[in-house]
C-alpha cells in the first residue's frame, strides 16, 4: 500500500501524522510512504530522518498526489481546498471534527474520498492502541498543570525557607477522565494539594490511587464507553452546589469535561468565579468545545473577578514532538489493522473499528 503523510497547515499545529519510527515500521512491514516536504520540522523531524527511514519525500500535495498514495494521513482536519487536491478515490485519517464538518464535505464526495475521524475510534479493548483522543487528552492534562503553575501568582509545593514555611497550593480538578487524571499527577508531582470531582463515581477510585481527594458528586451521571452521560438539569443543580461549596478555597482550578459529540457542559459559573482568591487561575482544556467555565475564550487568557482564565487551546500542539510520537503510534496501528495479507488497504464497514470510524464511503457520507 502507498501511504501519503500531509504537512499541516492550520495555524499553530505543529504535530505531525507520523514520526519517522513509525515510517520505518510501515516500511518494514511492507508499505511505501510518501512524506510532503516539512511534515515533521515543527515536531523535531526534519526531511532527511524520513528519507533515512526509507520514505519519498515529495515537493508538495500535488505532488504526493501524483504518487497516487492510497491512504492519506494527517493530524487536523483538512480545508476543501486541501481535500481537493488529494488524490481522487484515496482514504483519508484525520481528526475530522464529526458533526462539525460541513464545508469539507462536498469537496470529499467529489474526490470519492474515504474518509475515517479519530474521534470515533470505538472505546473496545481491541481498539485502545488506537485511541489518539486518549493518548493526546494526556498531553492535554498535562501541560494544563504547567500552564497554570506558570501562571499562578504563589508556588505549588510546600517550602520551608529560612524566611518561614510557605503552604503548598490547592488545585481542583474538574472531570477524571485521561486528561483530568494526568492533570491530578502532574500538579501532584509538582507538590499542590489536589482534589477533584466528576460526575462518574467510578473515577474516585483513580483519583485516590494518585494521592488526590475525591469530591462526591451529589448525583452520579454514568455514560458509556468510560464517558458522563449528559445530566438532567436537576443533577446539574445539586452538582453545581458541590462544585460552588469547594472551589472558592482553591488556588488552581482546571476544567477537562467533554461529552462526545456534545458542547462542553459549563461546570464553573461566574457567580464560582467571584468567591475565588484575586490572583488565582483556571485553565480550561475544554474552551474550543465551549468550555467549561462561563466567559471562557478558547486561545486568550482573560481576567474575572481578579481570577485568570485561560483558554486552552489545542495543548498537544504545544509538546509537538512526543504528542506526534503516540499520535503516529496510534495511527501506524491502525493501519496495520486495515491492512488486507495482501498489503492492500482493506476498509469494510461491518468492521466494528472502521465502520464506526466513517464519514464517508467512496465520497457518500455514511448515515448512522
Amino acid at each position: 500500500m502507498k501511504i501519503g503523510v500531509v504537512r499541516e497547515r492550520v495555524p499553530g499545529e505543529r504535530r505531525v501524522a507520523l514520526v519517522p519510527d513509525a515510517v520505518a515500521k510501515l516500511i518494514g512491514a511492507g508499505h511505501q510512504l510518501f512524506v510532503e516536504r516539512g511534515a515533521g520540522a515543527a515536531a523535531g523531524h526534519p526531511d532527511s530522518a524520513y528519507e533515512k527511514a526509507g520514505a519519498t519525500i515529495v515537493a508538495d500535495v500535488a505532488a504526493l498526489s501524483a504518487a497516487a498514495p492510497q491512504l492519506v494521513v494527517k493530524v487536523r482536519k483538512p480545508s476543501a481546498e486541501e481535500v481537493a487536491a488529494l488524490p481522487a478515490g484515496c482514504a483519508l485519517i484525520a481528526l475530522l471534527t464529526p458533526g462539525a464538518n460541513d464545508e469539507i464535505l462536498p469537496a470529499l464526495k467529489s474526490a470519492k474520498i474515504t474518509a475515517l475521524a479519530l474521534e470515533l475510534v470505538p472505546r473496545i479493548t481491541r481498539a485502545q492502541s488506537m485511541d489518539v483522543l486518549s493518548s493526546q487528552s494526556g498531553v492535554a492534562g498535562y501541560k494544563a498543570a504547567l500552564i497554570g503553575a506558570a501562571a499562578l501568582d504563589k508556588f505549588l509545593p510546600m517550602l520551608t525557607t529560612a524566611a518561614g514555611s510557605i503552604a503548598p497550593a490547592k488545585t481542583f480538578v474538574l472531570g477524571a477522565g485521561v486528561a483530568g487524571l494526568q492533570a491530578i499527577a502532574t500538579a501532584r508531582r509538582l507538590g499542590a494539594v489536589v482534589s477533584a470531582f466528576d460526575v462518574r463515581g467510578a473515577a474516585g477510585e483513580q483519583v485516590r490511587s494518585l494521592g488526590a481527594q475525591f469530591v462526591e458528586p451529589a448525583a452520579k451521571a454514568e455514560g458509556t464507553g468510560g464517558y458522563a452521560r449528559a445530566q438532567t438539569d436537576d443533577e446539574t443543580a445539586q452538582n453545581a452546589k458541590i462544585i460552588a461549596a469547594h472551589i472558592g478555597g482553591q488556588d488552581l482550578v482546571i476544567t477537562t469535561a467533554l461529552i462526545p459529540g456534545r458542547k462542553a457542559p459549563i461546570l464553573v459559573t461566574d457567580a464560582m468565579l467571584a468567591t475565588m482568591r484575586p490572583g488565582s487561575v483556571v485553565v480550561d482544556i475544554a474552551a474550543e468545545s465551549g468550555g467549561n467555565v462561563e466567559g471562557v475564550v478558547a486561545g486568550e487568557t482573560v481576567v474575572r473577578h481578579g481570577v485568570q482564565l485561560i483558554g486552552a487551546a489545542n495543548l498537544p500542539a504545544s509538546v509537538p514532538l512526543h504528542a506526534s510520537q503516540m499520535f503516529a503510534t496510534n495511527v501506524r496501528t491502525l493501519i496495520a489493522h486495515l491492512t488486507a495479507d495482501d498489503k492492500s488497504l482493506r476498509i469494510d464497514a461491518t468492521d466494528e473499528i472502521a465502520g464506526p470510524m466513517m464519514i464517508t464511503s467512496a465520497g457518500e457520507p455514511v448515515k448512522r
